[in-house]
């Protein structure tokens, strides 16, 4: 598999979840990948396990200059950055919006559309010279429906998505495509949380059996192979889109939770007027 073959790509938030996926998958595809996260033993382990494709910095997104360190330290090693996949996150502030501090709301977009920004900005002038690259961002469907995630993270999602698209619009006179990725409900550390134990997956499942069309959670692999798709040569053609990678979620009620009228069939009754 060489879908990626000589190109380079840069991950934050690579040591776990959805990145290392990604980060596996890119390798396995011919890609040499840097892996940027907070996470020092785990990122590390990555790296070591990706043999020559890989490289590990200690990245906190929210300081722009751990990212423009790690962009630096890439392009240095391998001559460009092909892919900038600005997927580190967190859940940020949670409760009501009137119990919400001001430095919660600093923190969370600091690490959510702030980090996002950072990784475009300097991996935009290394892209402008070789002229071509993808920057590929991760939103959410929390950007589009409402309910299911706490208020800053919803409303940092769809800025992703806004900046996404603004982005593109600039970054295609030079062939360099700007795409986000939004996943429904992925089991990954963040989502299950309570330790990511077996036993804390094993709820995880079973509070979201059902919520999506496709009846199964989705694994981090499924947007791993849309991120590959998208840093690959195959979506030439391809920016300024939010890609919804979420079993159906977005689609709306799943037909087994449908009240049972809805689920039954029932003849039609025809209205005839009167002397028809």
């Amino acid at each position: 598999m060489t879908r990626l073959s000589d190109k380079v790509a840069l991950i934050t938030g690579a040591a776990s979840g959805m990145g290392a996926a990604t980060a596996r998958r890119f390798a396995a595809e011919g890609a040499r990948v840097m892996i940027a996260d907070l996470q020092e033993e785990a990122g590390s382990a990555l790296a070591d396990e990706l043999g020559d494709a890989g490289l590990f910095a200690r990245c906190d997104v929210s300081i722009e200059e751990d990212v423009a360190n790690a962009v630096t330290v890439a392009a240095d090693r391998w001559g460009r950055i092909d892919c900038m996949f600005n997927n580190a996150g967190f859940g940020g502030a949670i409760g009501p919006i009137d119990e919400t501090s001001a430095e919660d709301f600093d923190i969370t977009m600091d690490v959510l559309v702030k980090g996002v920004f950072f990784g475009m900005r300097h991996a935009a002038p290394i892209m402008k010279r070789q002229g071509g690259g993808s920057i590929v961002s991760t939103a959410s469907m929390a950007a589009r429906i409402g309910g299911w995630s706490p208020h800053l993270y919803s409303a940092a999602k769809a800025a992703v998505i806004a900046l996404t698209r603004s982005v593109a619009l600039e970054m295609g006179e030079w062939d360099v495509r700007a795409n986000c990725i939004s996943p429904g409900v992925i089991e990954t550390p963040l989502a299950v949380g309570r330790g990511f134990t077996p036993e804390a997956i094993e709820r995880f499942r079973s509070e979201t059996e059902g919520q999506q069309a496709l009846n199964r959670v989705g694994d981090p692999d499924d947007i791993a192979h849309c991120a590959v798709w998208l840093a690959s040569d195959e979506s030439t053609f391809v920016t300024g889109q939010d890609i919804v990678v979420d079993g159906g979620f977005s689609a709306g009620r799943t037909w087994r939770r449908q009240p049972p009228w809805m689920r039954q069939a029932h003849p039609i009754k025809v209205y005839r007027p009167p002397g028809r």
